[in-house]
């Protein structure tokens, strides 16, 4: 087997660096490498990641080889791998498979370079590796230990498979712990899914009605800062529960259909294909701007897009335009692929800090404790959820209260 195939290794220092500026502000994760540097429980480890091949990302898969582990690694979206990091962690030793703007066959065969390693951890976002894995190397499955999954719409794919009776190996659901997705999904698209936009288009957002699709963790932040940032915020669900919180918390709320010819942005966070399609496309006005922020490329049609064009063109760098028939120009940001991390750094460097730590201890207790967990879902263990946000919560030197006896005495008995 390859031991890395990247675009250039002569890009290294320049990965090197980003590494370094990620490392100083990622307390926790810094904080975990010490505490077990030691002990390298890792030694001796194979563990294979699909991850977005970014520096906050190869900080987490540089601690993982730090500690002992044989890390092989691919990129998890064609846009958001970064050349020159993917350098660098190839010079500290991990071996990467994968390069900007990779096709899908090359993204395929990359993710068959990670299993060929024959892990014993996986550690996964989206569930490319373990859907890979099931469809075409059933033979790693009494190899493989378990692993664990960073995006809801990696969990969703999980949760299908435990469904259905072939889920192979237990997985932890890193997405849905406390110290993640309060904070990642909520404040890290936030941000990053408007640097993105914002990065790449240079537009006002002040004053522009923005579409947001789909109002779970991730779209409350994209509809938060929209609203910060002078917008007017329509939002469209298909959970009444949601749909009345975003209507509590100030936002429109309408059907896709409804909002069509209102939006002048729209952004996608549902997890589900078809989210914008032709009939909306029909109603939108000139100069629309579309971005996705949901793991997959198939929330906005591309293909309903090209069938209304009758000229595609990049007009900058990240927006390529589709001119319809009737002269209207309408704008997709990074191939509609997630504009966080197609057009911009993705989530801040803090944010990350806590998920890549759940990550790592995650992966830690699997390997530990593989042998007394079912093939199943797990959710990540509580003590490991409070570890993660305590720590956060020292770095900043914030102090909190404790339970006096009486206190614990008084909330554990019924009487008054």
């Amino acid at each position: 087997m390859r031991n890395f195939s990247v675009a250039d290794m002569d890009m290294a220092p320049k990965g090197k660096q980003k590494l370094d500026w990620a490392w100083q502000y990622m307390p926790v994760l810094s904080s975990l490498e010490r505490r077990y540097s030691d002990e390298r429980p890792f030694d001796g480890v194979r563990l294979a990641a699909c991850l977005h091949l970014e520096a906050k990302t190869a900080c987490l898969l540089r601690t993982f080889s730090r500690l002992g582990a044989e890390v092989f690694a691919a990129g998890s979206n064609p846009l958001s791998t970064q050349d020159d990091v993917c350098a660098a962690l190839v010079s500290e030793g991990v071996h990467v498979f994968s390069h900007r703007g990779m096709d899908h066959d090359s993204y395929f065969g990359y993710l068959r370079d990670v299993l060929n390693s024959d892990p014993e951890i996986i550690v996964d976002d989206g569930a490319d590796l373990v859907a890979t894995l099931l469809d075409e190397r059933k033979d790693l499955i009494g190899k493989v230990k378990g692993g664990s999954e960073e995006t809801t719409s990696g969990v969703k794919r999980l949760k299908a498979m435990e469904r259905q009776g072939i889920l192979p190996f237990p997985m932890i659901s890193v997405n849905d712990a406390d110290s993640k997705y309060l904070f990642d999904n909520r404040y890290g698209t936030g941000q990053s899914v408007w640097d993105g936009v914002m990065r790449t288009t240079n537009s006002l957002i002040a004053g522009k009605v923005v579409v947001v699709a789909g109002y779970g963790w991730c779209g409350r932040g994209v509809a938060m800062r929209a609203k910060a940032l002078g917008a007017r915020v329509v939002v469209t669900e298909i959970d009444p529960h949601r749909a009345f919180e975003a209507l509590m918390d100030g936002h429109e709320v309408m059907t896709m259909d409804a909002a069509a010819p209102l939006g002048d942005i729209f952004l996608t966070l549902t997890g589900n294909l078809d989210v914008i399609c032709a009939r909306h496309m029909d109603k939108m006005k000139d100069g629309v701007i579309l971005g996705n922020a949901g793991h997959f490329d198939v929330e906005i049609s591309k293909s309903d897009l090209t069938s209304i064009a009758s000229g595609v063109s990049e007009v900058r760098p990240n927006v390529t335009c589709y001119r319809t028939e009737d002269g209207r120009n309408i704008y997709l940001l990074g191939e509609g692929r997630l504009v966080n991390l197609a057009a911009g750094d993705g989530h801040p460097i803090e944010i990350m800090d806590l998920s890549f730590a759940l990550q790592l201890l995650s992966a830690l207790h699997v390997h530990r404790n593989h042998e007394d967990m079912d093939s199943r879902l797990y959710p990540v263990p509580e003590d490991i959820d409070r570890l993660v946000v305590s720590t956060k919560l020292e770095s900043l030197g914030v102090s909190l209260d404790e339970l006096s006896e009486s206190q614990k005495a008084y909330m554990a008995d019924w009487r008054e």
